[in-house]
């Protein structure tokens, strides 16, 4: 701070409602002790959509709240002037577009930029003529944060590395105290059937159908399992699920639960032995799903998409396998299912890495040191 005087920062967020990663670490932001005493902060959600199921559909309401969004800023950028202006940028598809104007507009006013990225390809895109001077444009002259150094390919034939940010993605600890990890441990060994658990929405390109399959490939060595999907309807509905499972005969080892919030979220991750979560979503960042997972000590099997790798180190706090690669994934599978010692040895090691790298604070603290060098 100078003289004493906090530096004016303007945050422009998607805030949940609808629930997704940006949105969540939004929210976390907004709400952050740290961030809120360090600077004069102005908060502008930029979603119209108030769910998931409006999220990409036009309405005469959303064209109303879009504009109200705009008039928001306007009022905050002239009356307040800020010293910095945070933007959540989509990278790709309609909502792009949108930040394009919104970018125009900053720059008109010659405001200072900080881009978070929660989302990636850049790369797809940035050979189409018309892409590629927009990325120009939005790029320039600004300063860009990325969860991980492993997404930093995606935005380099824009962004020099002199103005990237490495910022992880931390959570709430949601599994300290009565959920602690040595009580489920306890409860765990208790239990006669192993549970596996998945948790994301219905979406093919998430792994769905390569899990289900799995799943089978471990039934027809006589292994014991339950495997419990937790989500919402994505590009894959219940009766496709469902006819699935029954093709596949695992009536009796797959169950699928719907959406879970909350507590009855939390007791997902309670109850289970091993999350599954074998990604290749080509837009697949920094799942905040296997933070959570880290942070409920349970071994986590994913693949080595966006930033994953720097979540999951292969053989210490879970495994990575190839996109699309069920027999590898069964033989995983197979090993933690069999081999209750290497699951302990995952579990704490995927615990201490939440406690060290993930947590919200840990997250928080860096934002500020970022935030604050910038202004």
């Amino acid at each position: 701070m100078e003289n004493n005087i906090p530096k004016r920062i303007l945050f422009l967020l998607h805030l949940p409602p609808p629930v997704h990663g940006s949105s969540m670490v939004g929210q976390m932001i907004k709400e952050s002790k740290e961030i809120n005493q360090e600077f004069e902060c102005n908060y502008i959600n930029l979603l119209a959509s108030h769910n998931v199921a409006e999220t990409g559909i036009l309405s005469l309401k959303k064209l109303f709240e879009f504009i109200i969004i705009w008039f928001k800023v306007l009022f905050t950028i002239i009356f307040k002037r800020p010293d910095l202006v945070y933007f959540a940028l989509t990278t790709t598809g309609m909502a792009f577009l949108r930040d394009v104007l919104l970018v125009a507009f900053l720059k008109l006013f010659g405001l200072k930029r900080i881009y978070h990225l929660h989302n990636k390809g850049i790369s797809n895109y940035q050979n189409r003529p018309f892409f590629r001077l927009l990325y120009k444009f939005v790029f320039k002259d600004s300063e860009v944060i990325l969860l991980s150094k492993l997404l930093y390919e995606d935005v380099k034939a824009f962004v020099p590395e002199s103005r990237i940010n490495i910022c992880p993605n931390g959570i709430p600890d949601l599994f300290a105290g009565l959920s602690s990890y040595e009580l489920r441990k306890s409860r765990k060994e208790l239990k006669k059937t192993p549970e596996i658990l998945f948790l994301s929405n219905l979406i093919e390109t998430k792994g769905v159908y390569v899990l289900l399959e799995a799943c089978a490939t471990v039934k027809s060595k006589g292994i014991n399992f339950h495997c419990t999907f937790v989500g919402g309807e994505g590009d894959i509905t219940t009766s496709d699920f469902v006819d699935h499972v029954k093709l596949l005969d695992l009536n009796e080892e797959v169950h699928y639960k719907g959406k879970k919030f909350g507590d009855e979220k939390i007791k997902a991750f309670n109850d289970a032995d091993i999350f599954v979560f074998p990604t290749f979503y080509s837009k697949e960042c920094f799942p905040l799903v296997l933070l959570e997972a880290l942070a409920a000590g349970v071994p986590v099997i994913s693949t080595y998409e966006g930033g994953i790798p720097d979540i999951i180190d292969n053989g210490v706090n879970g495994f990575l396998i190839e996109q699309r690669n069920v027999q590898m994934l069964a033989n995983q599978l197979e090993k933690l299912l069999t081999d209750p010692n290497l699951c302990k040895e995952i579990e704490k090691a995927g615990r201490d890495k939440f406690e060290k790298e993930f947590d919200i604070e840990i997250f928080e603290h860096k934002l500020t040191q970022i935030l604050k060098r910038l202004v």
